[in-house]
């Protein structure tokens, strides 16, 4: 078993997964129809998403792993996905912030692992490049929509981005596992995103009449197992049923 491979594998995995799963949240819930159901398309879209490198990092594993094993029988501290996929919906503003943030930065690794040297997260990137341009558009076109609104969702919005900032910066550190795919061919180099991030962030919260926060510490930690206190919540809902009948067939 190729360890870095499985190990960055479930990094995009689980990313899709929880961010999906958080997304998910608002079926129901949306301020209109038209979005309620957007959001839960793009819900979809993310676990579509895992579901493929779930597959493939199970292949990795053997033993019998699948991707339900994966998703719904590993414990908070093996997984992989970055802090701000985590972090709770709040209000409209700030979900619509964590996903700008977020999908951005997803758009260039996935621009990058299209021609990833690993052929079936290469394939698996060539399918999924569309979802992830429109998640991109959807956001972006949000946090534009609110910061050149009314005063109060301009101010919600801004508020949302100056929280979330310091998530960003794990985005663009790199663990052992990516550093090694990165070398391979399979990876991008993360520290070089990090200029196309802040370019295309830029140019939207300038659009949006909002202001970038300044660079300062960030948090990180999620690459390691490392997790918020948000991160329990999230699997002990999605895990509930799993668990409490492992042998169940759906």
């Amino acid at each position: 078993m190729n360890l870095d491979l499985k190990n960055y594998t479930l990094f995009l995995a689980d990313n899709a997964l929880i961010l999906g799963q958080r997304l998910g949240e608002w079926c129901g819930h949306g301020p209109v129809l038209e979005q309620d159901i957007a959001l839960t398309n793009i819900a979809l879209d993310h676990l579509g998403q895992s579901r493929m490198l779930l597959q493939y990092a199970a292949k990795q594993v053997g033993n019998g792993a699948n991707e339900d094993s994966l998703a719904f029988f590993r414990n908070e501290g093996e997984f992989r996905n970055l802090l701000i996929t985590e972090l709770p919906n709040n209000d409209w503003a700030y979900t619509l912030a964590k996903h700008f943030l977020f999908d951005t930065f997803n758009f260039f690794q996935y621009e990058f692992l299209m021609n990833s040297k690993d052929e079936t997260i290469q394939a698996i990137a060539r399918k999924a490049i569309k979802e992830i341009a429109y998640h991109a558009q959807f956001s972006a076109e949000w946090i534009i929509r609110m910061g050149d609104g009314t005063e109060e969702s301009h101010q919600r919005v801004q508020n949302a981005i100056d929280e979330l900032w310091m998530f960003t910066g794990e985005m663009f550190v790199s663990d052992s596992s990516s550093e090694a795919m990165t070398k391979a061919g399979v990876a991008p180099d993360y520290a070089l995103l990090k200029e196309q991030w802040q370019e295309k962030v830029s140019q939207v919260l300038e659009i949006a009449t909002l202001v970038k926060p300044e660079e300062g510490w960030m948090q990180k930690g999620g690459r390691e197992g490392k997790h918020t206190e948000h991160m329990g919540y999230i699997l002990a809902e999605m895990q509930h049923l799993p668990r409490t009948y492992p042998t169940a067939k759906w």
